[in-house]
């Protein structure tokens, strides 16, 4: 559909792996011979046990027998004349990943955790990922043919460090599309973001345009870290043999102490005291928010006379697996069926009072994190669960409430996962979803009022989703601007291609609501933050405001995180960093910024502090404070950088 079809190849010239045509032992059907999905690649090696067993090797044979024939249909031809791929996040192309051989062939083979979290969300879960094999293509058979020409496409500075390593470093296993060197017709083609890391990129940065402090910061910080020595130690000749500290205007010991200076006046600014504020957060997803920013959020949310909104632009249905639903929705019928949802006795519930006490949903679910009852949780979520049923379907009894329960459960069980679900269901599961990020701004007091679901329409289930539009999707940020007023917008600031497509649409739409909102309203005061979190990492030089982290606010962090994202705990959507939830990757990023400058400033300026909050410090959050106009420009440069959105 995607490339023959919309290419107008012809279907009959196509050499398909279709696993369909695979013969297995005795021509069974593959859920008949691995019935549990699992394919236990030893019995190449072993003696089966069983004749479960044995039908299973004799059909994996019966698989690498027709790879082997593939290969040599390709072979027959010629081998492949033109090759057409990406980079993965392990640096893979096709699915030979990190360490496959460079001289592999076709195969049915395993993959490794990166390629299975970012599989996930097109195969329903890393749960479904983790144990799916593949048949690739090997790495010859790409490069057997010397006069093939392949070309690799890659978009985003989170590629960078791989297309750098691919590019420019000796010809590995580590670096799979190294092996693309060997073919002179060989070609990469990136992106701005994507070549960041490249030599020439990284020496275009320093060497042309004016000088920086910025460039100053950047330069000495990451010769600390190159060297992994403390900027104390750094000598004349560290500096001056430097390939980028070296053309620092007026080098000097002291352009050391210039940073160190930088570093700390960003430092300070991550804590100052604020009053009198309206916060206006928003984010692509729920818990992109907390991920990003909130030891900033909670320290500030105490002081009674700033304000504080949470908009989350996107219904979020993607993340939640239909596993999670089934397991809810059962919930929900048990408590039903032990009459424990005394809130549908009430005439009233099933007209207007399911509408009702959405405030005492989130107070009473914290209620029982407090107390540790496990069961009454998941009684909470039901609760929820029931409301939005009732308003969803139009529910007027609990007869036909069961009987939809019934209903949704029987869909989602004969539906494979990552399948695309039906718009109820969809809606349904972003419903949780929001009812999630709720409970985390209920850990600080923050009203359901204050926190609004937009749902923007660009987000589908589809392989390719929409562009965002004026009216579906400005609009409703544009209302809330003008209701709100804040004077602090916070936003998802990702560079080119570096996280969900969904953070550049969001942050796209609310630069065009920011826009239209400043040709009514005089902005000169408004500043805009923006945060990253688990996708992307500002370097320090980037940033202006740095936060100091205590252990108290990771412990609050990963609580709220864990007992509010339900849907999220068991990480069926990782990132490829860590096998694990969002909110370990994010404590461990701040971790690591914190060595980051104290490499620069020494660990001994944070505990002999005479501030006990900066002597409490354990991480740091990075953010970017933009006036407006600076905010604007650097949305139309992300703008030009990636295909136009259309508003």
């Amino acid at each position: 559909k995607y490339y023959i079809e919309a290419f107008g190849l012809d279907p009959k010239n196509a050499l398909l792996i279709n696993s369909d045509e695979i013969p297995l032992a005795g021509g069974k059907h593959f859920s008949e011979i691995f019935p549990d999905s699992k394919v236990e690649l030893s019995l190449r090696y072993r003696e089966p046990r069983g004749r479960t067993e044995k039908l299973q090797q004799e059909s994996i044979f019966l698989i690498d027998d027709w790879c082997t024939d593939y290969e040599q249909k390709i072979r027959d031809k010629g081998g492949i004349g033109f090759f057409l791929g990406g980079i993965g996040p392990d640096g893979h192309i096709a699915f030979n990943v990190r360490g496959s051989d460079h001289y592999s062939t076709t195969r049915l083979t395993e993959t490794n955790f990166e390629t299975q979290a970012v599989a996930a969300g097109d195969l329903g879960g890393i749960e479904i990922s983790k144990n799916r094999l593949v048949i690739t293509i090997g790495l010859d058979t790409i490069t057997n043919n010397p006069d093939a020409v392949a070309l690799i496409f890659a978009a985003g500075e989170a590629k960078a460090n791989m297309v750098k390593e691919a590019l420019e470093k000796e010809a590995s296993v580590l670096y799979p599309a190294s092996v693309l060197g060997k073919l002179p017709k060989a070609r990469f083609y990136l992106t701005t973001g994507a070549a960041a890391s490249l030599q020439t990129s990284v020496d275009a940065f320093y060497k042309e345009g004016e000088w920086t402090q910025a460039k100053t910061d950047r330069a000495v910080i990451d010769l600390c870290s190159r060297l992994n020595k403390y900027s104390h130690h750094l000598t004349m000749a560290d500096l001056k043999e430097d390939r980028y500290c070296k053309l620092i205007p007026g080098l000097s010991e002291n352009s050391v102490s210039e940073v160190f200076s930088s570093i700390v006046a960003k430092f300070e600014k991550g804590t100052v005291e604020e009053k009198n504020q309206v916060y206006y957060h928003t984010g692509p997803h729920h818990d992109d928010i907390m991920l990003g920013i909130n030891p900033h959020i909670h320290r500030l949310s105490r002081e009674e006379t700033n304000t504080n909104y949470f908009s989350v632009l996107t219904s979020g249905f993607t993340a939640v697996t239909n596993d999670f639903v089934i397991k809810a929705l059962e919930d929900t019928k048990y408590f039903l069926d032990k009459g424990m949802m005394q809130m549908t006795n009430y005439p009233d519930f099933f007209e207007s009072g399911y509408k009702l006490k959405r405030d005492k949903d989130v107070n009473h679910y914290l209620l029982k994190v407090a107390s540790g009852e496990d069961r009454e949780l998941r009684r909470g979520l039901a609760h929820r669960i029931v409301r939005d049923m009732v308003g969803l379907y139009n529910l007027k009894s609990v007869d036909q409430l069961r009987d939809e329960i019934n209903n949704i459960v029987y869909i989602l069980k004969k539906s494979y996962d990552g399948e695309v679900n039906q718009p109820d269901i969809q809606k349904l599961k972003g419903m949780i979803r929001e009812f999630e990020e709720e409970l985390v701004w209920g850990y600080f007091g923050i009203e359901t009022k204050h926190v609004t679901h937009l749902r923007l329409g660009f987000y589908t289930g589809e392989v390719f989703t929409e562009q965002p539009k004026m009216e579906r999707d400005v609009e409703p940020i544009l209302e809330e601007l003008r209701t709100i007023k804040p004077t602090v917008v916070s936003l998802a600031f990702d560079p080119e291609g570096s996280g969900p497509d969904t953070h550049y649409k969001v942050l796209q739409v609310i630069a065009e609501a920011l826009r239209l909102w400043s040709e009514e309203e005089d902005l000169s005061e408004l500043r805009v933050w923006g945060y990253r979190n688990v996708w992307y990492r500002f370097h320090p030089a980037e940033a202006n405001v740095i936060v100091p982290v205590s252990l108290n606010a990771m412990g609050v962090m990963d609580s709220a995180f864990t007992n509010s994202y339900l849907s999220q705990v068991d990480a069926s959507f990782p990132s490829y960093q860590l096998d694990g939830k969002f909110s370990d990757l994010t404590k461990r990023i701040w971790v690591e910024q914190l060595k980051q400058i104290q490499l620069l400033v020494g660990k001994n300026t944070f505990y002999e502090s005479t501030n006990p909050r900066t002597r409490s410090t354990h991480g740091l959050l990075y953010f970017k404070e933009m006036k407006l106009d600076e905010f604007l420009t650097n949305a139309r440069e992300l703008e030009k950088s990636m295909e136009g959105v259309v508003l």
